[in-house]
C-alpha cells in the first residue's frame, strides 16, 4: 500500500522548509525573462539550475531540452528557449504515469515599474515571498520537489508510487511558440496517463479549489480594401463602398440581440454546462461588484441566460480587440478611406474545433461584405480548449489530496483564459488536471508578485499525497477520455 501518513508528510515538510525556501529563492534570483532576447542566457541558466536541482532531488533523469527550428537534430541548440524534462520511474509494473507541466520563464520586471523591492531579489515578509516568478510559475513548479521527497519519506519508498515525469517549459510567457512542436517531437518520452498542470490558482486563501478546464483561443485580423487610394467623400461618398463603414458593420454583426455570437456554426459541438456544474459555480462566494472593480468596468454584459462566472469560464465568446482605418488625426479629412482593419478574438470551449471556427468566421465575413470590398483574414496560431469531467477518477485524486492538506471541502472552478495545456492533451491523449495554490492577490504579471508561504507548503503537501492516491485508486483506461 502507498497510503501516505499525514503526520509523517507534515513532519518532513517542517524539517526541510527552510532549505526548500532557500533553494526557491536562489532560482527566483535568475531573471529568466523569455520575452527579452538579452536575457536568453538567463533562461538557459534557469533551465540548467532546475535540471541540476531535480537530479539532487532524486530524479535519475533530468535533461535540458532544446526547442525551435533545428532542435530535433542531436546536439543542436535550436532557435527557441530551453525546456527541462525529468523522469523518475516507479518500479511498480502497474503504476500509472503522470506528467507534471509548468514553466520556468517569467514576465519582465524592473524596480522602476513600481516594485517595492528588486523583483529578482526575493524578500520574505509577513508570511509571503515577494519576487518575479514566486507564484507564476517557479514556486508552483518547485513545490513538487519537496512534495515527492515527503511522499518517499512518509511511505518508506525509494521511488514514487507513480512513474513521475516533469516538463517545465521556457517560453510560456512568450506565447509558447515552440511548445506544440516540442511535444509532438518528444511524444514518446512524454507518454503518460495523466497531465498535472501546476500553473493555475485557487479561488481564495480560505476556499481551496481545483480548476477543471481552460478555454481555447483563436484570433484573427480582418483587412478590408475598397478604393485603390483615399478618395474625396463629396465626389464619391455614398456611391462606392467604404471600408471603414464596412468594418464597423462587420463588428456590429458579430453578436445578436442576446449577445450570442452570430457567426453561423460557431456553437457547433459546444459541450454545455451540466446542472451540477452550474450549481457548483453558484456555490462560490462571488462578489460581482468587487469583480467589476478589478475589471475597472462599470457594468456586466454578456450572453443572455448565463451568469458572469458561466460566461467567463464555460461559454465561447467573440471580442473586437481593435478597429481602425481612415483618417484619425486632428480636425477633419473628408475622404472615403482605401482600407480599414479589425482584430477579433474567439475564446473556445470543449467541443469546438479550431479549424471549424476559422472556416465559419471566413464564411461569415465573406457573406457580410458587399461587392467592391476585397478582404483578407489572417489567423495566427491557436490554442485548443481542454476540460476534464468532474467524475474523472484522476481528478478526484487531486481533490482528495488537496482536501487532506487543507482540511476543507474543495470546490471547482474553470479558467477563462487559455494556455498550452491543450497541446499536451491533444498530442499525448491524456486528461489534463490542474493543481495550483496561487490566489488572485499574488499579482501575476504585475508589480510586487508574491506567493503565500502557507499555501505554497499546502501545495507541497498536496503533491506528497497525490502520487499515492493516484496509484491506489486509479486504473488508467477504465475512465472515458
Amino acid at each position: 500500500m502507498t497510503k501516505t501518513p499525514d503526520s509523517a508528510v507534515r513532519a518532513h515538510i517542517d524539517q526541510h522548509r527552510a532549505a526548500f525556501l532557500d533553494d526557491l529563492a536562489a532560482w527566483l534570483r535568475i531573471p529568466s525573462v523569455s520575452a527579452d532576447p538579452a536575457r536568453a542566457g538567463e533562461v538557459r541558466r534557469s533551465a540548467e539550475w532546475l535540471a541540476e536541482r531535480l537530479r539532487a532531488t532524486g530524479f535519475p533523469v533530468a535533461e535540458v531540452w532544446e526547442t525551435g527550428a533545428g532542435a530535433e537534430e542531436p546536439g543542436a541548440a535550436g532557435g527557441g528557449l530551453p525546456a527541462v524534462y525529468a523522469e523518475w520511474p516507479s518500479g511498480d509494473p502497474d503504476a500509472p504515469t503522470v506528467l507534471v507541466y509548468g514553466h520556468h520563464d517569467v514576465q519582465p520586471a524592473a524596480r522602476e515599474d513600481g516594485w517595492a523591492t528588486d523583483p529578482f531579489e526575493p524578500v520574505v515578509a509577513d508570511g509571503r515571498m515577494y519576487a518575479r516568478g514566486a507564484a507564476d510559475d517557479k514556486g508552483q513548479v518547485f513545490f513538487h520537489t519537496l512534495g515527492v521527497r515527503a511522499h518517499l519519506a512518509a511511505t518508506g519508498r525509494t521511488a514514487p508510487a507513480v512513474n513521475l515525469k516533469l516538463l517545465i517549459e521556457g517560453e510560456e510567457e512568450s506565447g509558447s511558440p515552440n511548445f506544440a512542436d516540442l511535444v509532438r517531437c518528444r511524444a514518446d518520452r512524454l507518454a503518460c496517463d495523466a497531465v498535472i498542470v501546476s500553473d493555475t490558482g485557487m479561488w481564495a486563501e480560505d476556499t481551496p479549489t481545483v480548476c477543471t478546464g481552460m478555454r481555447g483561443l483563436a484570433d484573427c485580423q480582418v483587412d478590408l480594401y475598397g478604393p485603390d487610394q483615399d478618395i474625396h467623400s463629396g465626389s464619391f461618398g455614398g456611391a462606392v463602398p467604404n471600408p471603414a463603414t464596412e468594418a464597423a458593420r462587420l463588428a456590429a454583426a458579430l453578436h445578436d440581440a442576446d449577445r450570442r455570437v452570430a457567426v453561423p456554426g460557431f456553437y457547433d459541438g459546444v459541450v454545455e454546462l451540466t446542472d451540477r456544474e452550474r450549481e457548483l459555480f453558484a456555490e462560490l462566494p462571488f462578489d460581482e461588484e468587487r469583480w467589476l472593480g478589478t475589471a475597472r468596468s462599470h457594468g456586466v454584459l454578456g450572453e443572455a441566460g448565463y451568469t458572469t462566472l458561466e460566461r467567463i469560464w464555460a461559454r465561447p465568446t467573440a471580442e473586437v480587440n481593435g478597429i481602425w482605418g481612415g483618417y484619425t488625426g486632428p480636425g477633419g479629412k473628408t475622404i472615403v478611406p482605401s482600407s480599414a482593419h479589425l482584430k477579433l478574438s474567439f475564446r473556445l470551449v470543449a467541443g469546438q474545433e479550431v479549424e471549424k471556427v476559422r472556416e465559419a468566421v471566413r464564411a461569415w465575413a465573406a457573406a457580410q461584405l458587399p461587392d467592391g470590398i476585397r478582404h483578407e483574414i489572417t489567423f495566427p496560431g491557436a490554442t485548443r480548449p481542454c476540460l476534464t469531467p468532474l467524475d474523472h477518477p484522476a481528478l478526484q485524486s487531486v481533490v482528495r489530496s488537496m482536501g487532506r492538506s487543507f482540511g476543507k471541502e474543495v470546490r471547482f472552478t474553470r479558467e477563462g483564459g487559455s494556455g498550452p495545456a491543450a497541446d499536451l492533451q491533444d498530442v499525448l491523449g491524456a486528461p489534463v488536471l490542474f493543481l495550483g495554490i496561487s490566489v488572485p492577490s499574488d499579482g501575476w504579471h504585475s508589480v510586487n508578485e508574491k506567493v503565500e508561504l502557507d499555501l505554497l507548503l499546502k501545495g507541497v503537501e498536496t503533491s506528497a499525497y497525490l502520487w499515492g492516491d493516484l496509484a491506489e485508486t486509479w486504473t488508467p483506461g477504465e475512465d472515458a477520455r
